[in-house]
C-alpha cells in the first residue's frame, strides 16, 4: 500500500511542473548535497557540480544534463518530485565518475568463441555454448585490424602499447553485433548503480520504484531478447530478485535466465568494463542458444543479415530504455563519445580559463536563471516565471549625456521640477528660523504637502503635533521597455521616438519629487525579451543571447522560445536604495531612448565599452506580471498609502482582461493604480484611473492630473480632521464637492 507521504508522481506533478525550469529549479534545492556526494565518491575535496546543456567530467568538473532528469519526472511510481531530484542527480554523478571505456586493448583471443557470422551460420551450434569452454587455438585473422597477429598480444597479461588496439565497444560490435554492444552498455549501467548505492539505500529504493513501476508495462510490449536482456538489467542492479523477475517472462525467456545466473552473479566483482564485456558476449551466446536473437535466423543476403542485427540491438535498446534513467555516457557509443568529447572540451577550457570564466556556457546559465526567478500569480490562478535583476549599470557612463538631454527636454515638455515643488524650500527656511523642526523630523510640516500643492489641494502646511495616526507614503513607478516605446510617433510637424523619453523623463520627475519628500519609492523597466545582467555590455549581451538561444534550441527544441524570451523585471532603484545611486544608470538610460541613432552608432563602435541597447531590440510587454510584483513589494513596505504608477504605451502581449483583473485585484488590496498612456489610450481598458499623454507637453499635466486623483481618494478616505486643520478642511470641502 502506498505510504501517506508518497504520490504516484505524474498524478501530482502536472505539465508546467514537469518542465525543464520547474526541474532544474527542484535540482537546485539539493545540489549542495549531491556535490557532497561526488567529492566522496571522488576522493576530491575540490571537485565541483554543475548544470551545462551537455553531460562532461573532468578530474575537478562534473557537468550534468538536466534533460536527463526531466525524463525522470514522467514516470509512474510511488515517489514524491524532491526524492527524483536528488536520486536522478546522485545517478547521473555515479556514472559520469565510474563510466571510462577509452582504454584500447587488442579483442581477447577467447572472445572468438562467440564469434558468428552469416557464413557459418550452419557450424555456429558448436559455437555458441559458452559454458566454460573458449577456443585458445591458433589465432584467426583479426576482426577489427586484418594486420594484427599473434606476437602484438601478450598472452601473460600484460599489454603491451600497440598503435592497431580497438576500443571496448569496437571489439564488442565486431564480434558480437550491435546487441552485444547494447547489451554490454545496459549491464555496465546495471553493475554502477549496485555498486555505488549500495552505501546510499534510500536513493537506491528511489531507484528501484521508478524502475519496478515501468517494468511490466516494458515487459508486456518487449519482445523475447528484449524481455531477457530487461531481467538481467534488473538482476544485476539489484532491483528485482531472479525468482520475481521470471515471473513476468515467457517461459522460453525464464528458462534463459537460469542459464544466464551462471554469468550474471560476479558480475559485481568485475572492475574491469573488459572483463564485463566477456559476461555481455556470454549472455548474448545464452539467448542464441535459447533462439531468442533474429540473427541469421532468416536472412540469406548481407542486407537482411544487417537488418536482423539491427532489430535485435533494438529490441534490447527499446525495452531497457523503457526502464532505467538513461544516462548519456552509457546510452549508446554514439552517446558516450559525445560525452568523452565534451569532457575534453572542458578540460581544456579549465587549462586555459581562470575560475570566473569556466562558471558555465551560456545556454545553463539561462535554464539557471529562469528557473530560479520567483513565480508570480495573477487573479485568475495563471502563474509565470518573472526575471528580476539589477538594470545594467553600465548605462552610468553616458549619465552625462543624458543629464543635457533631461534638463533639455523637461524645458520643451514643460516637466520642470520647481512647478511642483520648488516654493517649498522657503517655507523649510523659516521654519528653521523660528527654531522649529520640519516635518522631515518632527511631523510640523506635512512632507506630503508638495504633492496637495501640486494638485490645488492644501492651503496651510502644518499638521497638528499630538496627531494619533501618521499617514505614510510608499511609491511604486513601473516603465514599459518594450520596443513599440522606441518606434517614431508624431510629435508635431515630424516623427520622432519620443514615447520612452516621456515616459523616463515623468518618472525622473516623480523619482525626484519622491526623494526630496523622503517618500519611500522604487523604479523598475519591464519588458519580455532575452535577459540582460547587471553588469553586461553590448558585447557580452549579444554574445550571451546567441549562445544561450543556440545551446537551448539544441537541448529544448521548442521550449527554447519560452526559455530565451523571458518576463522580465530590472530595477533601476529599489526601495532600500539611494536615489543618488540609481539617477546616474537612469540618466544614461534617457540618453539611449532619447538619442537613439548615436547611442546605437557608439555601441557598434565599441560594444565591449558600450551598455546593452540591444536589450530592448524586438522587446514585447506582459504588463501583468509585473504588475503584482511590483504590488507584492509595495505592499511589503506597510506603508498606509501605496502608489503605483505606470508609464507604457498600450495594449500587453498577454491578456487586457488579465491586465484589468490584476489592477483591479491590486485596488482591492488598499493600493491605487495609476496608468500613464504615452502615445496610445488602450490603458482606459485596463486602469479605472487612467491618464493619456497625445504629445510630449501633455506629459506634466497627466502627472499632475493622476496625483490630484490620488490624493483626493486618499484624504476623502478618512476623517479630514484627523490629520487637516480647520482651514484645510473647508478647502477640502469646496474641492471634492
Amino acid at each position: 500500500m502506498r505510504a501517506r507521504d508518497q504520490s504516484v508522481l505524474n498524478e501530482i506533478l502536472p505539465p508546467e511542473e514537469r518542465a525543464i525550469e520547474a526541474v532544474v529549479a527542484r535540482y537546485q534545492r539539493v545540489a549542495p548535497a549531491v556535490t557532497r556526494f561526488a567529492r566522496s565518491l571522488s576522493g576530491n575535496d575540490d571537485l565541483q557540480v554543475r548544470l551545462g546543456t551537455r553531460a562532461a567530467s573532468t578530474p575537478n568538473t562534473i557537468i550534468l544534463d538536466p534533460g536527463v532528469f526531466q525524463t525522470a519526472y514522467a514516470r509512474s511510481a510511488p515517489v514524491t518530485p524532491s526524492e527524483v531530484a536528488l536520486t536522478s542527480a546522485l545517478h547521473e554523478v555515479i556514472h559520469l565518475l565510474s563510466t571510462d571505456l577509452d582504454e584500447e586493448r587488442p579483442i581477447p583471443d577467447e572472445w572468438r568463441a562467440f564469434m558468428t557470422t552469416d557464413e557459418d551460420d550452419d557450424d555456429a551450434e558448436g559455437d555458441m555454448v559458452p559454458v566454460g569452454l573458449f577456443h585458445l587455438g591458433e589465432m584467426e585473422p583479426d576482426l577489427v585490424r586484418s594486420d594484427l597477429t599473434e606476437d602484438d598480444i601478450n598472452f601473460e597479461g600484460e599489454q603491451d602499447v600497440d598503435a592497431d588496439a580497438v576500443s571496448l565497444l569496437s571489439a564488442l560490435n565486431a564480434i558480437g553485433g550491435p546487441a552485444a554492444e547494447a547489451l554490454f552498455l545496459s549491464i555496465e549501467d546495471a553493475r554502477q548503480e549496485r555498486i555505488n548505492f549500495g552505501a546510499y539505500p534510500g536513493a537506491g529504493s528511489v531507484l528501484r520504484d521508478l524502475y519496478r513501476a515501468s517494468v511490466g508495462h516494458a515487459m508486456s510490449r518487449a519482445r523475447p531478447l528484449g524481455q531477457f536482456a530487461l531481467a538481467c538489467f534488473m538482476i544485476v542492479g539489484g532491483h528485482e530478485a531472479r525468482n520475481q523477475i521470471q515471473r513476468r517472462l515467457t517461459p522460453h525467456v525464464a528458462l534463459a535466465i537460469d542459464d544466464a545466473m551462471a554469468f550474471l552473479e560476479p558480475v559485481l566483482d568485475f572492475d574491469d568494463p573488459w572483463s564485463v564485456g566477456t559476461v555481455a558476449l556470454q549472455l548474448l551466446s545464452v539467448a542464441k542458444m535459447h533462439n531468442l536473437v533474429l540473427e541469421g535466423a532468416a536472412s540469406s543476403t548481407q542486407r537482411g543479415y544487417k537488418a536482423e542485427r539491427e532489430a535485435d540491438e533494438a529490441s534490447i535498446v527499446d525495452t531497457i530504455d523503457a526502464v532505467r534513467l538513461v544516462t548519456p555516457v552509457l546510452a549508446n557509443r554514439e552517446s558516450y563519445e559525445q560525452t568523452r568529447s565534451a569532457a575534453q572540451s572542458v578540460a581544456a577550457q579549465e587549462g586555459r580559463m581562470g575560475d570566473v570564466e569556466t562558471a558555465g556556457d551560456p545556454a545553463a546559465d539561462q535554464l539557471m536563471k529562469v528557473s530560479m526567478a520567483p513565480t508570480v500569480y495573477l487573479p485568475t490562478g495563471q502563474g509565470g516565471k518573472l526575471i528580476v535583476t539589477r538594470f545594467p549599470t553600465r548605462f552610468a557612463d553616458w549619465a552625462s549625456q543624458g543629464r543635457e538631454l533631461l534638463n533639455k527636454a523637461s524645458g520643451e515638455w514643460g516637466v520642470a521640477q520647481h512647478r511642483v515643488s520648488g516654493e517649498l524650500y522657503p517655507l523649510f527656511l523659516a521654519n528653521q528660523r523660528r527654531g522649529l523642526r520640519s516635518g522631515f523630523d518632527a511631523g510640523d510640516l506635512s512632507p506630503y504637502t508638495p504633492l496637495l500643492l501640486g494638485a490645488g489641494l492644501y492651503e496651510r502646511m502644518f499638521e497638528r503635533r499630538d496627531l494619533p495616526n501618521r499617514r505614510s507614503y510608499a511609491l511604486s513607478l513601473l516603465v514599459d521597455g518594450s520596443a513599440s516605446m522606441l518606434q517614431p510617433r508624431a510629435t508635431g510637424s515630424r516623427k520622432s521616438p519620443w514615447a520612452m523619453a516621456a515616459a523616463l523623463l515623468g518618472a525622473w520627475t516623480l523619482a525626484q519629487l519622491a526623494d526630496e519628500l523622503q517618500i519611500d519609492f522604487e523604479l523598475a523597466i519591464f519588458n519580455r525579451s532575452f535577459a540582460t545582467d547587471s553588469d553586461d555590455s553590448e558585447f557580452s549581451y549579444r554574445d550571451k543571447q546567441a549562445k544561450a538561444t543556440a545551446g537551448l534550441r539544441q537541448a529544448q527544441g521548442g521550449n527554447a522560445e519560452r526559455l530565451t524570451r523571458t518576463v522580465n523585471h530590472y530595477l533601476i532603484k529599489g526601495f532600500d536604495d539611494r536615489w543618488r545611486a540609481s539617477h546616474e544608470v537612469l540618466a544614461g538610460l534617457f540618453y539611449a531612448v532619447a538619442a537613439p541613432r548615436e547611442a546605437n552608432l557608439e555601441a557598434r563602435r565599441s560594444p565591449r565599452d558600450s551598455p546593452p541597447v540591444s536589450m530592448f531590440e524586438k522587446a514585447a510587454n506582459v504588463d501583468e506580471f509585473n504588475l503584482a510584483y511590483a504590488a507584492e513589494r509595495l505592499a511589503a513596505q506597510h506603508a498606509t498609502h501605496r502608489i503605483l504608477v505606470v508609464l507604457a504605451d498600450g495594449m500587453t502581449r498577454g491578456s487586457v482582461q488579465t491586465l484589468a483583473e490584476t489592477v483591479s485585484n491590486i485596488e482591492r488590496s488598499g493600493a491605487t493604480v495609476l496608468g500613464i498612456g504615452i502615445g496610445d489610450d488602450t490603458v482606459r481598458a485596463a486602469y479605472s484611473r487612467a491618464q493619456v499623454v497625445e504629445q510630449p507637453s501633455d506629459l506634466a499635466a497627466a502627472m499632475v492630473e493622476g496625483v490630484r486623483s490620488t490624493l483626493v481618494r486618499s484624504i476623502t478616505a478618512s476623517r479630514a480632521d484627523s490629520w487637516w486643520v480647520s482651514a484645510g478642511e473647508h478647502l477640502l470641502h469646496n474641492v471634492t464637492n
